[in-house]
């Protein structure tokens, strides 16, 4: 027979102080990742636990968790400081998005894509209901998995798995964004526009092109394509 637990409330107590670590990491992610906590902000133990209801401990954990993926810094006695992403983390995972894109565009399974790119003009009158409506974050998640789609064409799920290892970055480059796309919004949907009409046609070269453009155009990436002779 296995032993009683000694301590069932010490463990119990463990667990949950593991619960609430798991929450305050998945919130504080969340709204870095979405831009409600920009780059810039100072987050403090104090108010972070009064704000979700937690003690301090579990707080700490999930700082120390984010600072160990790179989303924040902590300074003792100052708090937690949101990274701003550098100009590498932003054009490396740009260039995996547009290298896996381009390829769900060239490998598409012709029976699958008609209804997702059918469903790929949808999103699009919603995204501009949404920048329309002032609400950026619904944007920035419809346009996410606008571009997602692109590579679904493929049906490879490891493709999939390895996008969506980036787009967290994806989102929170976008939201960095925001006043650029705010500012011309009919020309970011035209080019989603064009890019689903190359898609249709599997011309994934002209699809590559302006992909490219699209992303050094919002994110301020430099273009490393070869040049279009």
């Amino acid at each position: 027979m296995l032993a009683d637990d000694p301590d069932p409330e010490g463990a119990m107590a463990t667990a949950r102080r593991g619960d609430a670590s798991t929450r305050a990491y998945d919130r504080i992610r969340h709204d870095i990742v979405a831009g409600t906590l920009p780059p810039g902000s100072m987050l403090s133990e104090n108010a972070l636990a009064q704000e979700l209801g937690v003690s301090r401990t579990p707080v700490r954990a999930a700082l120390s968790r984010l600072q160990s993926e790179g989303w924040v810094s902590i300074y003792p006695q100052r708090g937690a400081l949101v990274r701003e992403l550098t100009y590498d983390e932003i054009r490396d995972a740009a260039e995996v998005r547009h290298a896996l894109e381009t390829a769900g565009v060239l490998r598409a399974d012709p029976d699958r894509s008609a209804p997702l790119l059918d469903a790929l003009q949808d999103s699009i009158e919603d995204q501009r209901k949404d920048l329309a409506a002032g609400d950026f974050a619904a944007f920035n998640q419809r346009s996410l998995k606008f571009h997602r789609t692109f590579v679904e064409l493929a049906g490879n799920a490891t493709m999939l798995t390895l996008y969506d290892r980036v787009q967290d970055r994806q989102l929170q480059s976008t939201a960095r964004s925001a006043p650029v796309i705010i500012e011309d919004p009919e020309s970011v949907l035209e080019e989603h526009h064009a890019m689903v009409e190359h898609a249709r046609r599997r011309d994934w070269v002209r699809f590559a092109q302006l992909l490219d453009t699209h992303q050094t155009s919002r994110h301020g990436t430099i273009s490393r394509m070869p040049a279009q002779h």
